[in-house]
Parts: structure tokens; C-alpha cells; sequence
């Protein structure tokens, strides 16, 4: 006999996996749908940021990856199109890390490996009925539409370019972030403090992605090598060039209670923002902390599906996830804005920001989860 499930979570990548763990911590009946690996033959090029906070909630369900293939971020630079320069330290912070940049293939094994070993989540082909059900599949997500939900999307001009080089000098647990015409080209450190290889995010202009994808690797690097101003020595590929178009979004409802029975959407099925910060997964995984805590200090007398408990978790997360959306936004126009007067303006804007002390320290820690 099937039992009808407390929590079906439509969706099985980091922000499935990790709130189906959280969740089964209560003793709730799970299921997860989540469509099961298969070898590909082309490697995987993603590599995530993630924060203090999202460090946490994962090592609260033993899945943390080792140094190797979670790197701490000991400085971060960020330099604009006219000599403005930002310096983040962590020793200034007083601060392990700025943030980690984490291996998502070693992630999700993990994710998986912990999920198989608990009794109270059950692997799922299809969806069944549940009192609750919390929608994780990506920002393509299918099941929105089920729920009446409109996700309203605004394209940036940009495509967003992923790959992995190895470079000649080691990173020294320094991320790097160079603003220029428009575009935005940024180096994550992998391998661990002495490593030499690091995850590349190059957004560019739409006109020349196909040109990009295309290029000669020789070529392809030399441009990055030139763009990066020479600060790692010479790079190499190791992997594929993958490239994905970028985009605002977000879902109009996030929650809601129909015939009895309620539903959530969580990461990107709920949200998008632009990368240039970094803090896609660490929303998503906001939304997982938010969902878990609301369920698990409940009311014993409000089952999961309660109204109140699905407002409570839409209005806390719809309040951070619009502030940072709008931070992003207008930080991609204003060095998207072409002209000499814009140039010099930002600049400005940011050897100003440079210099407040406060104002930079606060910042960081929030994107930091602090």
C-alpha cells in the first residue's frame, strides 16, 4: 500500500537533495523526484560560491566537500574599466574565508550518497500527492504552470561563458573579477590553496558568444589571458566552452494553498539573478533554510500545508531575494552604459567605495551570510 507522502520535492539538484535531508530530520515522510546520474561523456565545468551560511546548513547535513574541491577564498579582487579597484580581504574581515568556490559534480555526489543512506526519503520516478509540495527544478521548471504561476523573466544582453583552466602561476585563494565594455570576466579558484586551475564565468555581449564558443582554444585564451591582464601567466582549456543566456526572473507567487493541499517553489524555480556576484546557490539555499526552520517551528497543531506557514516563507525570502536582484541589475547597467562620462563615473564610484570602510565591510558580510 502507498502511502500518501508529507513533502514530494519535484526537483533533485543541490537545493532538492539538501532540503529533502533537512526535512527528513523531522521525521516527515519524503519523496523526491529527482532523475538519477548518468555518465556524460563531456565534464562538468560548474563551479558555485558559496557563502558562511550555505557552508553551514550543508555541513549540518554531513555533506560538505574536503578543501580539494572546496576552495577558500582568501582575497577577492574587483577592477573596473578605468583604473577603479575593489579589495575584499578575509583577514580584514576577520573571517576564515570570503567564500568558498565548491566543485558541483563532488557536491551533488555527496547529495546523493547522503540521501540513498536515509530511511525517511523515498527516490521517486514521478511525482505522487503530498501534503506539500515544493517545486526545485530549475529556473525551466514545468511545473509552475500546474500552480497558476507566471515567471517573469527579463533578459540581459548577455550570455554567460563557463569553462575551466589551468593556469601557469597559482591563484593564492584569490577570486578575480575584471569590468570592461560591457562585459564581465571572472576567475574562482579550484584545487585548494596551492592550486593552479580555476572556474571561469566570462559574460559577453550576445553578438559574439557564437564567435566565442567557436574560436580556437589557442585564441580563446589569449583573449582571456589579455582580458585578465596577465595575472595568472599563461592559460590553458581542460574543459569544454559552455555558454547559457542570462537573466532576471522571478516566479509571481511563490506559495500557496489549493484544495487542501499546499505548494512551495525554492532556487532557481523561483528565482534567477545575474552571476556576477555569485549568489544564485546561496538564494537557493536561503530558500531551503527558510522553508526547513518555518516547518520545523511550526505549531504542533498547523500541519504543513497550513496557509499561514506558506506566507511566512514567501514574504521573508521575497524581501532578500528582490533586494539582491536589484543590486545586481544595477550593477550590470551601470557598466553596461557605454561613454567616457559613465566610465569615469563608476570609477569614481568605486575608489569611493573603496575607501568607506564601513559601508565595504558591511556589504561583504552580508554576501557572506553573515
Amino acid at each position: 500500500m502507498t502511502h500518501q507522502l508529507d513533502i514530494c520535492i519535484r526537483g533533485g539538484g543541490i537545493v532538492g537533495h539538501t532540503l529533502a535531508l533537512l526535512l527528513a530530520r523531522d521525521r516527515l515522510r519524503i519523496g523526491l523526484v529527482a532523475p538519477q546520474a548518468t555518465a556524460c561523456s563531456e565534464p562538468d565545468v560548474r563551479a558555485y560560491a558559496l557563502n558562511a551560511k550555505s557552508r553551514a546548513l550543508l555541513e549540518s547535513v554531513r555533506c560538505w566537500p574536503d578543501e580539494a574541491h572546496a576552495t577558500p577564498v582568501q582575497d577577492m579582487q574587483v577592477k573596473g574599466d578605468d583604473g577603479g579597484l575593489v579589495n575584499f580581504s578575509a583577514t580584514e574581515l576577520v573571517v576564515p574565508a570570503l567564500t568558498w568556490i565548491v566543485d558541483v559534480p563532488t557536491l551533488e555526489a555527496q547529495l546523493r550518497d547522503a540521501v540513498r543512506f536515509q530511511p525517511h526519503i523515498e527516490l521517486l520516478d514521478a511525482p505522487r500527492p503530498a501534503t506539500l509540495t515544493v517545486v526545485c527544478e530549475g529556473k525551466a521548471s514545468s511545473t509552475r504552470e500546474e500552480f497558476g504561476v507566471e515567471f517573469v523573466a527579463t533578459r540581459y544582453p548577455q550570455h554567460a561563458i563557463a569553462a575551466r583552466l589551468t593556469c601557469e602561476k597559482p591563484h593564492a585563494q584569490v577570486a578575480r573579477q575584471w569590468f570592461t565594455q560591457g562585459e564581465i570576466l571572472a576567475f574562482l579558484p579550484l584545487g585548494g590553496a596551492q592550486g593552479n586551475a580555476v572556474a571561469m564565468v566570462w559574460s559577453v555581449r550576445d553578438g559574439r558568444t557564437q564567435e566565442m564558443l567557436e574560436d580556437s582554444e589557442d585564441s580563446f585564451c589569449e583573449q582571456v589571458e589579455q582580458l585578465s591582464e596577465g595575472i595568472l601567466g599563461k592559460l590553458s582549456l581542460t574543459s569544454p566552452r559552455k555558454a547559457w543566456p542570462l537573466q532576471s526572473a522571478q516566479a509571481s507567487r511563490w506559495a500557496g494553498v489549493a484544495n487542501g493541499q499546499a505548494w512551495a517553489l525554492a532556487g532557481d524555480a523561483a528565482h534567477t539573478v545575474h552571476p556576477l556576484a555569485g549568489q544564485g546557490l546561496n538564494l537557493g539555499l536561503g530558500d531551503v533554510a527558510e522553508l526547513t526552520q518555518v516547518l520545523h517551528n511550526r505549531a504542533y497543531w498547523r500541519p504543513v500545508n497550513d496557509a499561514k506557514l506558506m506566507r511566512q516563507y514567501e514574504r521573508a525570502r521575497k524581501t532578500e531575494v528582490t533586494a539582491t536582484d536589484a543590486a545586481m541589475t544595477a550593477l550590470q547597467q551601470l557598466f553596461d552604459k557605454p561613454g567616457n562620462g559613465w566610465q569615469k563615473l563608476r570609477n569614481w564610484g568605486m575608489a569611493g567605495f573603496e575607501r568607506a570602510g564601513f559601508s565595504k565591510h558591511w556589504v561583504a558580510r552580508r554576501a557572506m551570510g553573515i
